[in-house]
């Protein structure tokens, strides 16, 4: 249904994954990566976005690079180069936003794991151009969340047994933001870390992940006019 595509990201040049609507327009959405790179799940995910209505597109945050090993995933992990990271999370809202299809003011921005949490870094550094934000069981611990700064709403998607994403932790941001005055409505599953993810059945979880679908379209929707 998609395919790559190529645009400025704040003085460079960055790729991504274009998913486009059956019917020719619709509101964008950012579909942001996990660890393991820009990999046929993540592109998979924006196809359903796209026939779901959106113009999906899932940045490249490793430049063409991807892998299997959780090694090698970790290693890709750590080295994000959070500047870099931030100007491509503008330039992809910019370049969705100037696309004829996209028809929201704002687009959202939903990411797993890695992916989450530089969602929710997107809201905050650039909330003029998304407008709203969903995390599955984001994490990166060189990824700050100011939670003054975090005024766009939010709708968060954890698992019970992710022992990399206290509950605690979740709770406590989520608290931080509503006291600041924001957003952040948060569901726990009895699942794992990546309970999303169904090209890995060792911590898929369907029942969950398909209610944490059912919630993201109808949160996006609701937001993104």
């Amino acid at each position: 249904m998609g395919s790559m595509v190529t645009y400025p990201a704040n003085g460079h040049t960055t790729s991504g994954y274009l998913a486009l609507p059956p019917s020719g327009t619709g509101p964008g959405v950012l579909v942001i990566q996990e660890w393991w790179g820009l990999v046929d799940h993540i592109k998979a995910v924006a196809d359903r976005f796209a026939a779901a209505g959106f113009v999906a597109l899932a940045p490249d945050f490793y430049n063409g690079q991807t892998t299997k090993s959780p090694d090698a995933a970790a290693k890709l992990f750590m080295a994000v180069n959070i500047d870099r990271a931030g100007a491509d999370l503008r330039g992809s809202a910019q370049y969705l936003l100037g696309r004829p299809e996209v028809v929201s003011r704002r687009v959202g921005a939903l990411g797993f794991c890695m992916g989450g949490q530089l969602a929710l870094y997107g809201g905050m550094i650039d909330p003029d151009r998304i407008g709203a934000v969903v995390d599955f069981y984001g994490i990166h611990p060189n990824v700050p969340i100011d939670p003054a700064r975090l005024t766009v709403p939010v709708l968060g998607h954890f698992g019970t047994r992710d022992a990399s994403v206290p509950r605690a932790t979740i709770d406590a941001l989520a608290a931080a933001v509503r006291a600041a005055g924001g957003s952040f409505e948060a569901h726990f599953y009895e699942a794992d870390h990546a309970f999303f993810n169904d090209t890995r059945p060792q911590v898929f979880h369907e029942p969950s992940a398909r209610l944490a679908w059912d919630r993201s379209l109808a949160f996006l929707k609701g937001h993104l006019r």
